[in-house]
C-alpha cells in the first residue's frame, strides 16, 4: 500500500515540474475517457493550474488544440496534464526503440567438465570458455559426478579451481564452485575492463 502511495506521489512530483514520467504499457485515459469530477491540472508548459472541474480542464485543452491526459490516476484528486498525446506516444515509442537498440543481452553458456578430463580436452574447454567470455556471455562450468565419484568431491574442487585459475586472465569467478546434488557448479563472468 505504501509503495503505491509513494509511486503516485513521485509521478505527481515529476508532472508538477514538467519532467519525464514513466507511463506503463497500458493506454492512458484521455479527454472524454476521464470520468472524475475534479482533477489537479498541469499546463502544457509544466505549470500547475490547481484543482479544477473536468469541464473547465477539457475546455482549456480544446482551446489549445491539445489533449487532456490522466497521468496519475492513484492520487486524490487525480493529476491530469494538457499535452499533445499523439506526439507524446510517438516520442515515447522512439525512446523505447532507442533503449532496445542500446540494450545488450547476456546469455549463459555452459561448459561441462569431468573428473577424469585429459589435458587436451581441458584446454579445448578453456578455449571455448574464452570465446564465450570474449563475446560478453557468462559461463556456467559444471561437473557431473557419477557413481562412486561422489565419494571424492575434492577432485572436482581441484579441477574447478584449476579451470578458474586458467580463466583468471579474461574472467572473474562470479560464484565459486559449489556442490549441488550430483553436480558441481561454478559461474564465470567477463572482467569489467573488457
Amino acid at each position: 500500500m505504501r509503495v503505491g502511495v509513494y509511486l503516485s506521489a513521485l509521478c505527481y512530483f515529476y508532472a508538477l515540474h514538467g519532467g519525464a514520467f514513466n507511463i506503463n504499457s497500458k493506454e492512458l485515459q484521455i479527454n472524454e475517457e476521464i470520468r472524475d469530477k475534479e482533477l489537479r491540472l498541469i499546463d502544457s508548459d509544466g505549470s500547475q493550474l490547481g484543482i479544477v472541474p473536468i469541464e473547465k480542464a477539457l475546455k482549456l485543452a480544446s482551446e489549445k488544440n491539445l489533449d487532456l491526459v490522466k497521468i496519475a490516476p492513484q492520487t486524490k484528486p487525480v493529476v491530469c496534464k494538457i499535452m499533445d498525446y499523439g506526439k507524446f506516444r510517438f516520442e515515447q515509442s522512439k525512446r523505447e526503440k532507442e533503449a532496445k537498440k542500446n540494450q545488450r543481452t547476456i546469455s549463459l553458456k555452459e561448459i561441462r567438465l569431468s573428473l577424469n578430463i585429459d589435458t587436451h580436452d581441458f584446454n579445448t574447454k578453456l578455449k571455448h570458455s574464452s570465446k564465450f567470455i570474449a563475446a560478453g556471455n557468462k559461463v556456467k562450468v559444471s561437473i557431473r559426478f557419477k557413481g562412486r565419484e561422489m565419494g571424492h568431491p575434492e577432485l572436482g574442487y581441484d579441477i574447478m579451481n584449476r579451470f578458474a585459475e586458467q580463466c583468471s586472465a579474461f574472467a572473474n569467478v562470479e560464484k565459486p564452485p559449489k556442490l549441488d546434488g550430483r553436480n558441481m557448479l561454478m559461474f564465470l563472468a567477463p572482467k569489467h575492463g573488457k
